[in-house]
This record gives C-alpha cells, sequence and structure tokens, in this order.
C-alpha cells in the first residue's frame, strides 16, 4: 500500500493505494499515530484506490477511528469504491465512520471545526 500524504489548511489528507489488509493494516496505523503524535488532528482518508479490503484491514481503521476519537481528533473517509462501501455497510461500520462520496464534500464538512 502507497501512501501520498498532502496538507490542506489544518487537515492532513492520504490518498491511498493499493490494498488494505494485514500486511498494510499495521504501516497506516504508524502513519495515523505518527500524525497524532505531531498534533495533526484532523485525517482525511481518500480511497479511490484502494482496490481490496478485508476484515484486518477494517480493523485496522477501527483502531485508527479510536486512535483520533481519544485524541480528540476527527477521521474521515472518501471515494470507496462500491464493493468497500457495501462491505462498510454489512459490517455496519459505516454508522461509525464519517464517510463521504468525494474528498471535496468531505474537506468542505471540516470547514465548520475551528483551526487549533
Amino acid at each position: 500500500m502507497e501512501f501520498d500524504k498532502r496538507e490542506q489548511g489544518n487537515i492532513t489528507i492520504i490518498s491511498l493505494t493499493g490494498r488494505l489488509d494485514l500486511s498494510n493494516g499495521g504501516k497506516l496505523k504508524e502513519e495515523i499515530k505518527s500524525l497524532l503524535t505531531s498534533e495533526k488532528l484532523y485525517i482525511h482518508l481518500n480511497m479511490n484506490n484502494v482496490e481490496f479490503v478485508n476484515s484486518s484491514g477494517l480493523g485496522a481503521l477501527v483502531s485508527i477511528m479510536k486512535e483520533v476519537r481519544l485524541q480528540k481528533g476527527r477521521l474521515t473517509l472518501s471515494d470507496l469504491a462500491d464493493y468497500v462501501q457495501e462491505i462498510f455497510d454489512i459490517t455496519q461500520l459505516s454508522h461509525i465512520f464519517e464517510i463521504f462520496a468525494t474528498e471535496k464534500e468531505a474537506l468542505s464538512s471540516y470547514e465548520m471545526v475551528p483551526s487549533n
């Protein structure tokens, strides 16, 4: 899995490419922990190029969400492929995560969040 990281205001945007599974979930968790340690609390994951997600990948995302919430941050997701969205719906994780159709919609939802 590859991460393309960029900043927009106080939001860190990470575009994911590849498979989100057991071998890559840990890498993503470490990347997010590093951001939280640097007090970057507003994180958006663009999943447009994620070609595969399994239960280990979902577990990593749940763990990330817990860490972000513990730090009083915010995590959003966007651009999920139909089958990935279906996995979130079946597991009812779509009720836990803030999921947006596009990155633009997700980023505009942060406008109500004050800067640190």
